[in-house]
């Protein structure tokens, strides 16, 4: 299992698998073709079906273009085995021959694979790889989740968290003041700034309620224009762990190791997935995203709350199993109906899966690692339409 560095990723939205990884994997292809006439790039899948919505060609295009001219052919119908989102890219030579070319997939979170060889991102750092086994080392050692990605992640691990940590907060603050319609052909205004001041009118619960829901759409929103989020697990689900961190911090006045750790405890969490399961829209449905975003922040408000570690696993499986069969129908190819309003529903269940937990002991029938298997196999079950191509579910609309 990989380092959670690859689920929490800071860049620029719209879209981890189809903005993030195609620029990545263009600045990977660039630096063998820094000299060339011309590119030609052919995206497939769902890259090719939503990638106009979520900028994959102007990602690409802010790489290779200063070099030389780009020219983009669109295969929404056409699939390859490996992965939904394919892109090929060709350096060409004054004729228009190809001169070389690599095959790339996004598979989600930002992460990229080339045709032939794993993923350079990181090398595998974790020994378990299950949440069960992971469970049984904190009962064994008396530490928590948080401390296992200690022991395993480089020094610079509280670091970098807390650069995430700084980063998923100035999203907040940003989204919270921004106001306007968001790019795309759906106009659709932003609605944090009005939630948050809205929410000053209410008492206790309710006054919590929509400061949440701010609070996610606040990221989300910017996020759908552009703006500098992090992954969790992708953009596309980027709301809902830093605004129950967020909500949860302004209320308690949990300190920033605190939400540090807590972080820790959901990265492990995505990356349990990512690895046994998949965190991509266009592969396993919306369930890969919000479902597992949801899992990560139930277990790191467990965490904070202080859950055991039987009641975290408790409120990571509970949240990712009432979501599963969530499908990636993104209307317009855009990542704002219905992606930014289920952030804000995924915040408040992953709340309540962590309050749910604390009733009980932590026991129950059906294990996290379970409903990951279960969530893969309805994923490939599901119909491609449904997997980020926005041809069926709410796309149609």
């Amino acid at each position: 299992m990989k380092s959670i560095k690859d689920i929490f990723v800071i860049g620029k939205g719209p879209s981890s698998s189809h903005t993030m990884g195609p620029k990545k994997a263009a600045t990977d292809f660039l630096k063998k073709h820094n000299e060339v006439t011309s590119f030609r790039v052919t995206l497939y899948g769902s890259l090719a079906a939503t990638g106009k919505g979520h900028l994959t060609n102007v990602a690409i295009e802010e790489v290779l273009s200063p070099t030389a001219p780009v020219e983009f052919v669109w295969r929404a119908q056409e699939f390859l085995p490996f992965h939904p989102n394919a892109m090929k890219f060709e350096a060409l030579d004054a004729e228009g021959n190809t001169t070389d070319c690599d095959t790339y997939y996004s598979t989600g979170g930002g992460t990229i694979v080339r045709e032939g060889e794993e993923t350079s991102d990181s090398e595998h750092i974790y020994p378990l790889t299950t949440m069960t086994d992971i469970m049984e080392w904190c009962n064994k050692t008396g530490r928590s989740y948080w401390e296992y990605v200690f022991e395993h992640e480089d020094k610079d691990i509280k670091d970098y968290l807390s650069n995430v940590w700084g980063n998923m907060r100035g999203a907040v603050q940003n989204g919270l003041t921004n106001e306007g319609v968001l790019p795309g052909a759906l106009n659709l205004r932003r609605k944090a700034a009005s939630y948050f001041v809205r929410s000053r009118g209410y008492k206790d619960n309710l006054r919590t309620q929509g400061l949440l829901f701010a609070y996610a759409l606040a990221v989300s929103e910017e996020n759908a224009a552009g703006g500098t989020i992090v992954t969790a697990p992708t953009c596309g689900s980027c709301g809902i762990v830093p605004a129950v961190l967020y909500q949860l911090q302004e209320e308690y006045e949990f300190s920033d190791i605190q939400i540090v750790r807590a972080l820790a405890t959901a990265g492990l969490v995505g990356a349990i997935v990512k690895t046994n399961a998949s965190v991509s829209g266009a592969e396993v449905g919306c369930q890969g995203e919000v479902g597992v975003a949801c899992a990560m922040a139930a277990a790191a408000a467990s965490q904070l709350m202080g859950g055991s570690p039987a009641q975290i696993e408790y409120a990571a499986e509970m949240a990712l199993e009432h979501h599963l069969g969530m499908t990636c129908d993104p209307m317009c190819g855009l990542v704002q109906i219905p992606c930014i309003e289920r952030n804000a529903m995924a915040a408040a269940r992953a709340i309540d899966a962590q309050i749910y937990a604390f009733y009980t002991d932590g026991k129950h029938r059906v294990s996290f690692d379970s409903v990951v298997k279960v969530m893969k196999k309805t994923g490939h079950d599901l119909p491609s339409l449904y997997k980020e191509t926005s041809e069926g579910g709410l796309a149609t609309l």
